[in-house]
């Protein structure tokens, strides 16, 4: 299957790394060369692109090297990595925009076609969806030897910034075993898993291997993982030359709040930490035919539909579920499902960050949305886009049947300690994981 996001929409309308023969760059970063971010924890952060601004960029020095970033890949100061590389002499032989675009202009779904860069003069190319073989093409035409990755992502299995990394990662092995670098950033989830796991037969372009929901790693524990775990499955050999370099000062208990200071959206409907805490779980509401807050200000946080009342504010807060609190809610989306009508719902305000649970969330939202409102429906699809979402069937089943949110959610939750045990090894920073 290789439904994507792209084709859904417009249908719709290091010890660990030493252990494994990895190298990991960047530990000893002087600590002047760069002004960091301090978070709640009285930690100081810093990204594994300032580490390795740091040290003079020195880990591409006689490389050719390619890029694989968009508006989030920036220093401490803002400054784009591949403007930076690119002043400081680094030999940058082209970038690839995932979805939204090395400079962010396209909306969700969408990307920027292959162009010139005017402010470096790199050619940047159009990676969203695209294939090993067409992937492994741009690397060779480019004739990068090094591919690096910088990406924020947000922590959850459907959105698509990593399964670009992992297509990449097996390009650069189609390509002839090239150098894959990775400059880390934290999670702005934290690092706990939460979730169903993806099962065979569910894979698509918003979830291509077997990770939970909410997976709780950052994009370089991830790059570890999945080399290790499924290149050979895919029919790769192993990334020889697979580099980590660590963020520092960040720990797995960490959510999105300590960094909100340096947030920049990752994609137009990501514009706050407090969108990301909630998206592992709105995110489900793509899959039904309310609005999930796109054409407003507050997407994946207002939440509504032109049959929906409050009657179901009112339920959700009798729930108390942990860190959230549910405000009655109307709103008029200007673009996306439910355009120009007037929806009834609810908002999610965030009390606690730490606390919350969004797939948790989200589950009773359905559960009880189900049981109100005799119009509640799928987008049109038969539910087949929540089992994409999920990652197998059994949650639309288990909803339709009528099982409580407590039922849905403990059906889960053998495979999710499974996922946390295969992940264990790859892990590069300290902290909880569930």
């Amino acid at each position: 299957m290789t439904l994507s996001r792209r084709g859904v929409f417009r249908a719709a309308g290091v010890a660990a790394a030493t252990a494994a023969g990895i190298g990991v760059a960047g530990e000893a970063a002087a600590a002047s060369a760069s002004t960091v971010a301090a978070n709640g924890h009285g930690r100081r952060l810093r990204t594994g692109a300032d580490v390795a601004a740091a040290e003079r960029w020195r880990l591409f020095s006689g490389r050719k090297v390619g890029v694989i970033t968009n508006p989030t890949g920036v220093l401490e100061d803002f400054t784009s990595i591949v403007d930076a590389m690119v002043a400081a002499g680094v030999d940058v032989g082209a970038v690839f925009g995932p979805e939204h675009g090395f400079r962010g202009t396209a909306q969700a779904g969408e990307a920027e076609e292959t162009f010139v860069d005017p402010r470096t003069g790199v050619t940047v190319y159009d990676a969203y969806g695209a294939t090993v073989a067409k992937l492994s093409g741009f690397f060779t035409e480019s004739g990068v030897d090094t591919v690096v990755f910088d990406i924020r992502d947000v922590g959850v299995r459907f959105y698509t910034y990593i399964w670009t990394m992992w297509t990449a990662m097996q390009a650069a092995a189609s390509a002839g075993d090239l150098r894959f670098v990775v400059l880390d950033r934290p999670n702005p989830l934290g690092g706990r898993a939460r979730g169903p796991v993806l099962q065979q037969g569910f894979t698509s372009g918003v979830g291509l291997l077997e990770i939970s929901q909410q997976h709780g790693m950052t994009v370089g524990e991830l790059a570890l993982f999945f080399n290790a775990t499924f290149m050979e499955r895919a029919g790769q050999q192993k990334l020889s030359d697979l580099q980590v370099v660590k963020a520092e000062g960040w720990r797995r208990q960490m959510v999105g709040p300590d960094q909100a200071d340096r947030w920049i959206p990752p994609s137009p409907n990501m514009p706050t930490p407090q969108t990301a805490t909630l998206y592992p779980g709105t995110g489900m509401v793509e899959a039904t035919d309310w609005s999930e807050g796109r054409g407003t200000t507050r997407p994946f946080e207002l939440i509504g539909a032109p049959y929906l009342d409050h009657r179901w504010a009112a339920a959700l807060n009798e729930k108390r579920l942990a860190g959230v609190e549910f405000r009655e809610a109307y709103f008029t989306p200007t673009f996306s499902k439910n355009a120009g009508q007037v929806c009834a719902g609810v908002q999610i305000h965030i009390m606690d960050a730490e606390k919350v649970d969004a797939i948790e969330v989200a589950t009773h939202m359905l559960v009880e949305a189900r049981r109100l409102y005799d119009d509640f429906a799928w987008r049109g699809d038969g539910g087949r886009w929540i089992g994409l979402l999920t990652g197998s069937g059994r949650f639309q089943q288990q909803l339709e049947a009528g099982a409580s949110a407590d039922e849905i959610i403990a059906a889960w939750q053998p495979e999710l300690k499974q996922f946390v045990d295969d992940t264990r090894p790859y892990l590069l920073y300290g902290g909880p994981r569930l």
